[in-house]
């Protein structure tokens, strides 16, 4: 799931991971640009569905939480989060995290990092996410710490790796 990318990736953020499911944004589906108040596209019956439909699987709404999340509309991430079978999956809870932190609830966001940490200690995308809010913070020490755990758990070069000692260096974080 955590693939390296290409340093281009880095200089250009458009293309690198959003938030997490893939080493380039995702590219705008029907979800964002053909449906409207949060519905997803199902592509099965070709229209759009509320994301509490039964039809949309997990697959689907992890889609589109990570194209929404992308889009700027954490509330609809989090309508779709809402939905998704396994509330303790590491990935739903890096998401809940992502959507909080950039909704303006840090501590909330921190929290859901923290859980989908000790979840999975291999998630490098919640350690990114986690580190960068850190910066945002100040904390530069513990991002720090979530940087060589990154790299301990195999994420050097990707996407994870590079954005946040991109952070680090420069105390910019990614919009994403």
């Amino acid at each position: 799931m955590f693939r390296t990318v290409f340093f281009a990736a880095l200089l250009a953020p458009g293309l690198a991971l959003a938030a997490g499911g893939g080493t380039q944004a995702p590219k705008p589906s029907e979800t964002t640009q053909t449906c409207t108040n949060g519905e997803i596209w199902d592509s099965g019956s070709k229209s759009c569905k509320a994301p509490q439909h039964s039809a949309l699987d997990d697959d689907t709404l992890y889609g589109a939480v990570r194209e929404f999340a992308y889009a700027g509309q954490f509330k609809n991430a989090q309508i779709a989060l809402a939905e998704m079978s396994d509330q303790s999956d590491d990935r739903v809870l890096t998401y809940w995290g992502f959507t909080h932190r950039k909704m303006g609830d840090v501590d909330t966001g921190m929290a859901y990092y923290t859980r989908a940490i000790a979840t999975n200690p291999a998630n490098i995308l919640a350690r990114s996410y986690m580190g960068q809010a850190l910066v945002e913070q100040g904390d530069i020490p513990a991002a720090k710490v979530q940087l060589a755990a990154i790299r301990q758990y195999d994420g050097t070069g990707t996407w994870a790796e590079q954005s946040l000692h991109t952070a680090i260096k420069s105390g910019k974080t990614y919009n994403y």
